[in-house]
């Protein structure tokens, strides 16, 4: 049993198929598919999304991206959601200085403001940090101890070291099959299996050999052969240790 730890089927690349595709990642070995919000509207049909589907679990929150349009009232909408049933994380929050879509002065205090919801709703975050480590970490000290997972980990070898320090997770994409994707395999080998998850990010971050189209849960199948081979074990022992982290870590019922 296999378990995407990060999706997006709530986006509308998946409306023409989302049945068959949620089907495809069942047959496929994948049991639990934790969909993630990036909006206020995305995290509401990503709850959505849990009450139609038993195998769906969500979890709401705002993106960083979305900073400059989050109003006073973004975050007591997202608290609202937070006590809903299958509702298992705050996020995706945090900082993102790459691509910059919102002005960094407006990014961290809606991270701080994510982060606080997370801890008076005692779940766990799921992070975004993209060339803001420095930061990120600076704010996240702040609000020990916490409980997180810092998606699609792309960061360097210190900022693993650190991540792990603090007790977080990370989780790792399909785009480890990257063929220029050396150093993120190199950080991956350095991670302990034990504070790895695996996730999509679909519709991104399709695998090698499959770049440009639509990606979807049922990759996960083949990034967990991936890491397998990456650090020289089974693709069974993979999948029981990533999975009992992600159950543990979600709550997963």
């Amino acid at each position: 049993m296999l378990i995407d730890t990060h999706c997006h089927l709530d986006f509308p690349e998946f409306d023409q198929d989302r049945d068959e595709v949620i089907k495809r990642a069942n047959l496929s070995g994948i049991n639990y598919l934790v969909n993630i919000g990036s909006s206020i509207e995305g995290s509401r049909k990503s709850l959505e999304l849990a009450k139609k589907y038993s195998c769906i679990y969500a979890v709401v929150g705002i993106h960083p991206h979305e900073a400059d349009h989050a109003g006073k009232d973004a975050v007591a909408a997202i608290r609202e959601l937070a006590g809903k049933d299958k509702v298992v994380a705050i996020g995706e929050v945090g900082l993102d200085y790459y691509r910059n879509f919102s002005r960094q002065e407006n990014q961290q205090p809606l991270f701080i403001s994510l982060i606080e919801l997370a801890k008076e709703s005692a779940l766990p975050l799921v992070l975004h940090s993209r060339q803001a480590e420095e930061d990120t970490l600076k704010i996240l000290k702040q609000y020990l101890p916490l409980q997180a997972v810092v998606h699609c980990f792309s960061g360097s070898e210190q900022f693993l070291r650190d991540c792990l320090e603090l007790g977080f997770f990370v989780s790792f994409t399909c785009n480890v099959t990257y063929k220029k994707a050396e150093n993120l395999r190199n950080t991956l080998k350095a991670a302990p299996l034990e504070r790895i998850m695996l996730e999509t990010d679909c519709p991104y971050l399709s695998p090698e050999g499959q770049r440009g189209k639509r990606n979807e849960p049922s990759s996960v199948k083949l990034l967990a052969e991936e890491v397998a081979k990456i650090k020289g074990i089974s693709v069974e022992e993979v999948a029981e240790v990533t999975t009992a982290n992600a159950k543990r870590f979600f709550n997963l019922q």
